[in-house]
């Protein structure tokens, strides 16, 4: 049993992103219905990300006042919006009846601190977009940092089916929660933040496929280049595609060898909040959490890692071939222009 995730403060963190992904499964739910008032293709995605950032937000500064948060959203574009505001309104009410309007505007806005080498929360309130849209894949991930590295983590996957063996592109009814302690371990959580099975990652052997866990959308990582270095390291198995951070836990479950983010574009940046969760509950699961030159991930650098290229997380028996192959095929460098 890990002694941080059995804190208050680690409880009162599940129970905030159990609660954020309630609501995103709402939301979710009533898709069509959000279009039709909103009048934009994309708005129920808007209303749950900003619904859930500000039932996180809201939960968390209800225990520290002085709560230093990085997000992806702010107050601004619902301020110009009276049916969005409406919306996320209506969206939080569930788990938080008392919410008005200036409340929910004031919690968005807590996720402002700009990130760095000191102690705070980072937030991706919905992570996997085009996921949620597809009603397939997507994550609620939170994770606190400290001296530029995540310390505890919460993945919430709200359509992700807790069985290893169960189809990924068909929506779980329940989904899972999983936490992560930096030297205690990965665990499925409860809502109350109550930790269950431990996970460990898959083992592999070297001439052995590859299982590659990989994007849906293509525009997100290099898919040839992927294709690429697990021909070279041992053939490429069936791969698992799904979006958002869900990738880190299939791997981290052991149900994929590897999770491979390709850079794209040149001058790319990734995000901390589109990593931070899910590389701690890898790397406490047993997996190896670089970018694509081996480097560790560096959290201290403000908002974005930039000191990094790329991911890779890879059961560990595995990793260190995928560097080697990424050199050996030129990929380690970034795109050319």
């Amino acid at each position: 049993m890990s002694a941080a995730l059995a804190s208050d403060t680690a409880r009162l963190a599940a129970r905030a992103v159990a609660q954020a992904c309630a609501v995103c499964r709402r939301v979710q739910a009533d898709i069509e219905r959000v279009r039709a008032v909103t009048k934009d293709d994309r708005s129920p995605v808007t209303v749950a990300d900003f619904a859930s950032q500000a039932v996180i937000a809201h939960r968390l500064a209800q225990a520290d006042p002085d709560l230093a948060l990085v997000g992806e959203e702010t107050s601004e574009a619902l301020r110009g919006s009276a049916s969005l505001l409406a919306e996320v309104l209506s969206a939080v009410r569930p788990v938080w009846p008392d919410a008005d309007e200036p409340a929910v505007l004031e919690a968005l806005d807590l996720a402002s601190h700009p990130g760095g080498e000191g102690s705070f929360w980072t937030l991706d309130p919905i992570d996997g977009t085009k996921g949620f849209l597809r009603g397939q894949q997507y994550a609620v991930s939170l994770a606190r940092l400290e001296a530029g590295a995540p310390t505890l983590a919460f993945l919430g996957c709200p359509n992700l089916p807790a069985q290893a063996d169960a189809p990924l592109d068909v929506a779980d009814g329940r989904g899972v929660i999983y936490a992560a302690a930096a030297g205690e371990g990965a665990f499925i959580v409860t809502d109350d933040g109550v930790a269950q099975g431990r996970i460990v990652c898959a083992t592999w052997s070297p001439g052995a496929p590859v299982r590659l866990c990989e994007s849906v959308e293509k525009a997100h990582s290099s898919q040839s280049a992927s294709a690429r270095i697990a021909q070279r390291v041992g053939g490429a198995g069936e791969p698992a595609r799904l979006d958002s951070q869900c990738k880190y836990a299939v791997v981290a479950r052991g149900q994929a060898d590897a999770y491979l983010r390709m850079p794209t574009k040149p001058g790319y940046v990734e995000r901390i909040w589109d990593h931070a969760a899910g590389a701690l509950v890898a790397t406490e699961a047993g997996c190896r959490v670089t970018d694509v030159r081996g480097r560790a991930l560096d959290f201290g650098l403000g908002r974005g890692l930039e000191a990094n290229l790329g991911v890779v997380c890879a059961a560990p028996a595995l990793h260190g071939t995928v560097i080697d192959a990424i050199a050996a095929l030129g990929l380690d460098r970034p795109p050319a222009g």
